[in-house]
């Protein structure tokens, strides 16, 4: 076989290779967010994307790696769509940095309400993965806009400068358990409403130039 051919075939191997990674991902992520990880074998996952089993070995270590990828995609959607709404409050005529930072916050919250996203994202995640591993997959989405539209907002002057990361790691924590306690409610639809104003004063106190507040002061020494 000359290189054209031997290049042409690895090629093809590749998009096979792709094709059959991304069928197991899509099957996996409609069962997963249908019963739920725990209730989901590999045998059912081959048989919804139309491949062996030796396929699935040959993609992924096991499940929990399967798993992983499906969490990846399910994050990569939910980051076009926290993308989309702070553009959008961007682009309206009385746009505020900060009001970037909401219309994320929102898009958060309302990407929550998917039972697909609760389901993979909220309650198998740490679950199956690990709170550290789940942790670093999300952040490695959600962590990088925040701080960007931080960083923009600083630049703007509509917030004072500050430490951007560690500011970025707790608004991102605080919309996590924001999104859990949503997740968790007996009424999700009562509590993402009152979690929403909870999320919007937050934002808007520890941002905006009237609530800063300077270096904490020293604490008094012990008397005695």
């Amino acid at each position: 076989m000359n290189a054209e051919g031997a290049g042409a075939e690895r090629r093809s191997q590749a998009s096979r290779t792709a094709a059959t990674r991304a069928a197991l991902v899509a099957a996996a992520r409609r069962l997963f967010a249908d019963h739920g990880y725990a209730d989901v074998g590999t045998e059912r996952i081959v048989r919804a994307a139309g491949v062996t089993r030796g396929a699935l070995y040959h993609q992924f270590v096991d499940k929990a790696e399967l798993f992983a990828a499906v969490l990846e995609s399910v994050e990569q959607g939910i980051m076009a769509r926290l993308i989309a709404a702070a553009a959008t409050a961007s682009d309206s005529p009385d746009a505020h940095p900060v009001g970037s930072l909401i219309a994320g916050a929102d898009a958060w919250l309302d990407a929550c309400a998917d039972t697909e996203v609760q389901q993979i994202v909220l309650v198998d995640g740490p679950a199956v993965l690990g709170w550290e591993r789940w942790r670093e997959i999300g952040e490695r989405y959600g962590m990088g806009l925040v701080a960007e539209l931080l960083n923009e907002s600083i630049a703007a002057g509509a917030i004072p400068d500050q430490p951007v990361e560690p500011l970025a790691h707790v608004l991102v924590g605080a919309l996590d358990e924001a999104a859990l306690y949503v997740a968790r409610a007996a009424d999700p639809a009562a509590a993402r409403a009152d979690v929403r104003v909870v999320v919007h004063r937050l934002i808007e106190v520890v941002l905006t130039p009237g609530a800063a507040a300077g270096p904490p002061t020293s604490s008094p020494e012990p008397s005695g």
